[in-house]
């Protein structure tokens, strides 16, 4: 196995940034520079100047085109195994003195395994120790050269790095507590480490699709995975702890190529799909969370190679095994309601899940029946919309980004129904008891792709910028309760269907 290293671009010497003291005006960008958000229909440039920075949205601040891709490319994100200053609780930063732990070594050995049938053309890893490591074991016997990037190193976090949590918010009180709730604009030793890991995320793209490559792993860190996946999509740095990254998580990026060289489409096909359980526990970037929202994308139905637009019509179920298996993974979790449009490939699929969490309960002697509460809910269903379009879309699901084919008014009547399905799914959250803490969501795979917009507050733009699975997961924490902003635990988690399941890495070409 070879290992090389990148010469890393330093970010504080770029010329079109300047810091500045200023709380304001710390990150302003060169008035000459034109910047651009990447969107599924356009590809708007803007001009940038001081006058209207503060005005503009930070897409448009810390985002610029991403260079032309010649054929698809698919990227898989990892981020490293457990280390042992994450088992200490401590600040970890850009720091390199801690190594995987034992636990850590199984993760990243797990990984390995879901990654072995993976041709991958290149590795990019950070140079730290703990995602050398964790790169090294997954790339295995592979014969290709890793690469290290300085680039992709962690979050440098400064004086923080080094000291445990609670030894943080003692010394530094309020900037700690400015860390925790408002990072983007969290400032330390002169620094702004979230606006300075946006850039230098970004310098990475510039690397990994100019490589000549397809499939390519990067083997990193939570922080800089976090936005490496936001500045692809076009999201500023306040999605900073939104899109979690958990240890040895997978993510997938697929990069599609576009006419007269344009940046390409970008869908994130998968998030954060880890060697554990998604809903068996765990905090939500730092913070316990109080509600969530489990999307679950009922099965193919026996029509899907013969509808004009699969997976709409009421037919019976052909995957059995998807349905048992996602009620399954469920068992982790006390469900009290499951909401499902009125598709009957939805309603079979709730019915499943709320008879395996009532049986469940009854397995003791002395069990007390406890009944799950199914409603279907008109919003989720999508059916009659999807029908509308005019575009050819037979398979169409198999693809990444699907959804941006469809007619543009089918995406804006998509779009204006989920929303009121999404309102109405964080009512019924607000409604729970405190004790009865869990919504699952069960529609087609279009309608909560639209969800997961809803969620991100993202425009309908955003629509073909996700992919699901039949039968995956999406499961979204409400750290701060129904009224806050949703965290995203993971995107087409499909680990559970065991060899029904689409692999990571389908193969691009």
């Amino acid at each position: 196995m070879l290992m090389f290293s990148i010469t890393p671009s330093i970010t504080t010497h770029n010329p079109s940034l300047h810091f500045h003291t200023s709380h304001r005006n710390c990150f302003l960008l060169n008035p000459k520079k034109l910047f651009s958000i990447r969107s599924l229909s356009s590809s708007l440039q803007v001009p940038i100047n001081e006058e209207n920075e503060e005005n503009l949205s930070p897409e448009l601040r810390y985002s610029r085109p991403f260079p032309a891709v010649k054929s698809a490319k698919r990227v898989v994100l990892v981020r490293h195994g457990q280390s042992t200053w994450n088992a200490e609780g401590r600040i970890q930063g850009s720091s390199n003195f801690s190594v995987l732990t034992q636990k850590g070594e199984a993760q990243a050995e797990t990984s390995r395994q879901m990654l072995v049938d993976d041709s991958f053309d290149i590795c990019f890893a950070s140079p730290l120790n703990r995602s050398k490591r964790t790169a090294e074991i997954i790339w295995g016997t592979r014969k290709e050269e890793i690469l290290t990037d300085l680039d992709l190193r962690e979050i440098d976090l400064y004086s923080f790095q080094g000291l445990l949590k609670h030894e943080g918010k003692e010394k530094f009180g309020e900037a700690y507590q400015e860390w925790q709730k408002d990072p983007a604009n969290f400032c330390i030793d002169g620094n702004y480490p979230v606006r300075q890991l946006w850039e230098r995320a970004r310098n990475c793209w510039d690397k990994i699709l100019l490589h000549d490559s397809r499939s390519v792993l990067v083997v990193a860190h939570n922080a800089v995975n976090q936005a490496l996946i936001a500045t692809a999509m076009g999201l500023g740095t306040e999605y900073f702890r939104v899109l979690l990254q958990s240890n040895c998580g997978v993510s997938v990026l697929d990069f599609t190529p576009r006419l007269d060289d344009l940046p390409p489409y970008v869908c994130l096909n998968r998030l954060n799909q880890t060697p554990g359980s998604p809903v068996a526990g765990g905090d939500s970037g730092g913070r316990k969370a109080s509600k969530q929202i489990i999307l679950v994308c009922h099965a193919s139905s026996q029509s899907k190679f013969k509808a004009s637009v699969p997976l709409v019509e009421d037919s019976p179920m052909d995957m059995l095994g998807i349905i048992q298996k996602t009620a399954e993974l469920l068992l982790d979790l006390r469900v009290k309601t499951v909401v499902s449009s009125r598709n009957l490939a939805s309603i079979a699929t709730a019915n499943t899940i709320a008879q395996v969490q009532e049986a469940a309960e009854c397995l003791g002697a002395n069990c007390v029946p406890r009944l799950v509460e199914k409603k279907q809910m008109q919003n989720l269903g999508v059916d009659n919309i999807l029908q509308l379009s005019q575009k050819g879309v037979n398979d169409a699901p198999h693809s990444p980004g699907w959804l941006k084919i469809l007619d543009d008014e089918v995406i804006t009547a998509l779009w204006d129904q989920s929303k009121n399905a999404w309102e109405s799914l964080l009512d019924e959250l607000s409604n729970q008891p405190e004790n009865e803490e869990i919504i699952v969501a069960v529609a087609d795979s279009s309608a909560n792709v639209a969800l997961l917009c809803h969620c991100l507050n993202v425009t309908k733009e955003w629509i073909g910028s996700f992919h699901l699975d039949a039968g995956s997961i999406s499961v979204i924490d409400f750290p701060d309760g129904p009224a806050g902003r949703g965290v995203i635990r993971c995107i087409n988690y499909t680990a559970h269907l065991g060899r029904w399941s689409i692999p990571i890495t389908t193969s691009t070409r």
